[in-house]
Parts: structure tokens; C-alpha cells; sequence
């Protein structure tokens, strides 16, 4: 198994993260508690269930914990949709993408994991 820090889909999820701080700062004060703070966390639970999995000692391990990073990410998605709506932001479109090419990464190393047997990561 490669350090988690090689994996593109953990780098992916890093520049991720980095997006939505930038983005949740221009968020309004009212906010910070709010929905500034669950995009934040959302975000961070993504690369960090990432490393946590790849430390396992199994493929079965990893693959449950990439299945909560993609759970992170989807709820990551919602958010971000509901700070569009509520015109916390011009356009999401550049962070949904992110989002979604960050969902693909973790897919394909799911069906990797789940095609090799999940014997050992």
C-alpha cells in the first residue's frame, strides 16, 4: 500500500479542502457556526478518513473507510448547493466539480479494493 500522501485521490481531497476554506470565508458571520463550520468539517473528514483507512491493516479496512470519505463528500456536495442557493456564493461550479472528480477517485479505488478481494492493503 502507497503512503496516503501518494494517493491522487488524497491529494485531490486536500485541494478539496483548501477550495471550501477559501470559499467559506467570504460566507457572512452569521454563519460560522452554521453552515461555514459543517462545509469545513465535511470537507476535512475526506482526506482524513482517507489516511485513517489507508493505516488499516486490511483492503476491506480501507474500502469502509473510503465509503465514509465518499459519504463526507456527498454531504459536502448538498451543503454546497444550499450556500449556492442562498447566494453565499456567485458559482459552485468549479467546487462541484472538484467534489465530483474527488467521488470518481474514491470510486475506482473502491471497485480497485473490492475486484482484488480486499485481501491486504
Amino acid at each position: 500500500m502507497k503512503d496516503h500522501k501518494d494517493l491522487d485521490v488524497w491529494k485531490s481531497a486536500i485541494d478539496l479542502v483548501m477550495g471550501i476554506y477559501e470559499a467559506t470565508a467570504l460566507f457572512p458571520k452569521e454563519e460560522l457556526f452554521g453552515l461555514t463550520t459543517q462545509m469545513r468539517r465535511a470537507a476535512v473528514s475526506i482526506p482524513s478518513n482517507i489516511s485513517e483507512g489507508a493505516a488499516r491493516q486490511t483492503g476491506k479496512e480501507f474500502v469502509q473507510f473510503l465509503f465514509i470519505a465518499l459519504g463526507s463528500a456527498s454531504e459536502l456536495e448538498t451543503q454546497l448547493i444550499i450556500a449556492e442557493k442562498l447566494h453565499y456564493l456567485q458559482s459552485a461550479d468549479t467546487l462541484l466539480a472538484r467534489i465530483v472528480s474527488t467521488k470518481k477517485l474514491l470510486n475506482g479505488l473502491i471497485r480497485h479494493y473490492r475486484n482484488k478481494g480486499t485481501v491486504n492493503a
